[in-house]
């Protein structure tokens, strides 16, 4: 099943002489339980494309579904944009962005409050302890490494149980190891939460842990 479908989407930015198509009529599909790497160089449209369909930056044309629902149609979304994200999307960044003067857990525990659980605290542990830092539920983000600061920034994405997970270069800021942990990281969760998980990615040395992988030139999807 979908858990993603975009058509025809294009975004652009400036006008006349200084126009730049930076997505030019970008159409993909990602299925549930599948992680899949977004390639290609600085300027191909790979961010844009992140923050197109993640309804952060609409595109101006193009038709967008998430979970079968139309959710964009024309660049215009059909519900309130909050909304829509808090019901389908969560998003992974290369910085944790952590608050850093709550704990690990208080995080993730703002997410889920955000999210309506009813008890957001047991959810925020229960997503730590799934994602390997549960023993570090009551430290503060300066405290923690750089791995398991971007393993408490998963577990606020995972907070809504997202039908789509989107990560813009989340391993850049981390070395070789904890960077390919990261991903395998991911494709456990695709695989095991049934989400989709997108990731905007420079490293090939990953490859592998994905199972579909999407190359960007000159904002047009290249090859798959």
């Amino acid at each position: 099943m979908e858990a993603l479908r975009a058509e025809h989407v294009s975004k652009s930015y400036g006008t006349g002489d200084t126009l730049v198509r930076a997505l030019d009529d970008v159409s993909l599909s990602l299925q549930k339980g599948a992680v899949v790497a977004l390639l290609g160089p600085s300027g191909s449209g790979k961010s844009t494309l992140i923050k197109a369909i993640g309804l952060v930056s609409l595109p101006e044309v193009g038709r967008v579904w998430m979970d079968g629902k139309l959710v964009l149609d024309a660049g215009i979304p059909i519900a309130n944009v909050g909304a829509l994200r808090r019901k389908y999307l969560g998003f992974v960044f290369q910085k944790a962005n952590l608050i850093p003067f709550l704990t690990a857990s208080q995080n993730v525990e703002i997410a889920c409050e955000i999210g309506g659980h009813a008890d957001p605290r047991r959810r925020a542990l229960e997503l730590l302890d799934y994602l390997g830092v549960g023993h570090r539920a009551s430290a503060l983000p300066a405290t923690l490494s750089g791995g398991e600061q971007q393993r408490v920034a998963i577990a606020r994405a995972l907070a809504n149980s997202p039908t789509l997970l989107l990560a813009d270069e989340p391993t850049a800021a981390l070395d070789k190891d904890r960077g390919r942990s990261v991903m395998e990281l991911f494709a456990r969760i695709a695989h095991e939460q049934k989400a989709a998980v997108l990731v905007v990615t420079h490293d090939h040395r990953t490859l592998d842990a994905f199972d579909v992988t999407y190359e960007m030139e000159d904002g047009r999807i290249k090859s798959a």
